[in-house]
């Protein structure tokens, strides 16, 4: 009687079964952090709730009080957002009519304190973020005393080399009218 051992077969048992193992810790699109989303698409939207944990972390380190997301502030930002995507400028914030000031007053808020950071071309929340705390100027929008509400809106321009334009707005709370 002759034995013959099927040894051959074991190492690619294994193999198949590690492969397979592997394939499920592969991560799926749909579990990338808000922060990592990729903007740069039509349908696109920033998550205004972790834009709002992510910043209020980064100024509570700084001694500043946390934002909380406000409606109107996010209808002013959507409105910057938009036109500086339609224009494929960030100057767009600078044509009359569109000015923060004006923007404000369209939502009932006149003579609150606001500032307001405009970019283009991050991708990302999070490149978003880091470009903002990179440049003074952005930095000192981020950390500003008085603020402690926000609206954040991205709008994509497919026609534009940045393709992702950016509008964030931080105010003091509401002055009485």
């Amino acid at each position: 009687m002759t034995f013959r051992a099927s040894f051959p077969l074991i190492p690619l048992a294994v193999a198949g079964g590690l492969a397979a193992a592997l394939g499920a810790c592969t991560p799926d699109r749909a579990t990338v952090p808000p922060y990592y989303a990729d903007l740069a698409r039509v349908d696109a939207q920033v998550d205004a709730a972790t834009a709002a944990q992510m910043i209020s972390s980064y100024r509570q380190s700084n001694g500043k009080p946390p934002l909380t997301v406000d409606p109107a502030l996010m209808q002013a930002a959507r409105k910057q957002a938009v036109a500086m995507a339609e224009a494929g400028d960030v100057r767009a914030s600078l044509q009359p009519g569109n000015t923060l000031k004006a923007r404000l007053a369209a939502v009932g808020e006149p003579n609150t304190h606001a500032v307001e950071n405009v970019s283009a071309g991050y991708r990302t929340l999070a490149e978003a973020f880091s470009g903002w705390r990179e440049s003074p100027s952005h930095n000192a929008v981020l950390l500003d005393d008085k603020a402690t509400r926000m609206g954040i809106a991205t709008a994509h321009s497919s026609g534009s080399k940045y393709r992702v334009f950016w509008s964030l707005v931080l105010a003091a709370p509401p002055t009485a009218r």
